[in-house]
């Protein structure tokens, strides 16, 4: 039952027990893995042009969609509000001003990479029988290189142990998502353990597109990486109006995100008190991504 979740996440263990100490190889690692994303992201359009009924198919990625981001959202919504009334944190608001629009062409060029990917397949008439293995392979090297990224990103097992209030919303999050696939997937008709699998993504939309579209085929794929991608957007839009009074959602809904791209937002809007937590929880959810994922769709 396991076999093809250990295929799959061994790349990424092999990866994170390998330690890099120089900043020119990180930077290396960084940029390959930007690229090996967007070659992913890129082949997941083609896959989608070779679906039969191609109409009736984006018509069922934006269902499902519309229906795990109203899902999980609504139940994490539900939950954080309490950290912040039982444990509050303390916010600096300066106000400064934010590239807000230079953070959403980052998320929205990758909806771009997936369109030209599709355009491409659609219009070039290209037997596309090989882009799943090509999928498949790329996604192997892509886990082993987020493993040293994740190995050398700067948090140590003490950093992490020591901030109870990031693992706490961390592990809200993760309590408060995977209900949401259930209720998601029962309303679709969906197996149980697909509506869990789409609900371990926590805002990483480019691995769980990723990795959806490799266990469960374009469908599934393209359903995760909006599912994701519109939690980030939404994400930079909430961020700064609500962190002055409810900093810890701000935080958790940011998800896997606060840890790297949500966070200069999360600083500027907050301050410095609340990155330390930000870390922290989006540490452990990008962490929980790929093996949460893995797990349900090996069941």
């Amino acid at each position: 039952m396991f076999s093809g979740m250990l295929y799959i996440f061994l790349p990424l263990v092999i990866g994170y027990l390998i330690p890099v100490h120089k900043g020119s190889v990180i930077e290396f690692i960084n940029v390959q893995t930007s690229r090996l994303v967007l070659v992913i992201l890129g082949l997941m359009g083609l896959s989608l042009a070779g679906l039969d009924n191609l109409g009736q198919n984006l018509s069922q990625i934006l269902t499902y969609t519309t229906v795990f981001f109203l899902t999980i959202s609504g139940c994490n919504l539900l939950a954080l509000p309490v950290i912040d009334k039982l444990w509050p944190t303390e916010t600096s608001q300066d106000h400064r001003r934010l590239p807000f629009g230079k953070m959403m062409m980052e998320s929205v060029k990758l909806i771009f990479v997936v369109a030209g990917g599709l355009l491409v397949g659609l219009l070039s008439g290209i037997e596309l029988g090989w882009v799943d293995q090509a999928s498949e392979i790329i996604l192997l090297l892509l886990l082993f290189l987020i493993g040293i990224q994740l190995r050398n990103s700067g948090m140590t097992l003490r950093q992490i142990l020591l901030n109870k209030k990031g693992i706490t919303i961390a592990l809200v999050i993760v309590a408060t998502s995977l209900p949401g696939g259930v209720i998601a997937a029962a309303i679709l008709g969906i197996p149980l353990t697909h509506g869990l699998a789409m609900a371990s993504g926590f805002g990483w939309y480019s691995l769980a597109g990723i990795l959806m579209g490799d266990g469960l085929g374009p469908i599934f794929g393209g359903a995760a990486f909006l599912n994701e991608l519109l939690r980030e957007l939404v994400a930079l839009t909430l961020i700064p109006v609500v962190i002055g009074r409810y900093p810890s959602t701000a935080i958790g809904y940011a998800g896997a995100t606060a840890m790297d791209f949500t966070l200069p937002v999360i600083q500027n809007c907050g301050g410095i008190r609340c990155v330390p937590v930000a870390i922290v929880s989006g540490f452990i959810l990008s962490l929980l991504v790929p093996f949460l994922m893995l797990f349900f769709l090996s069941l």
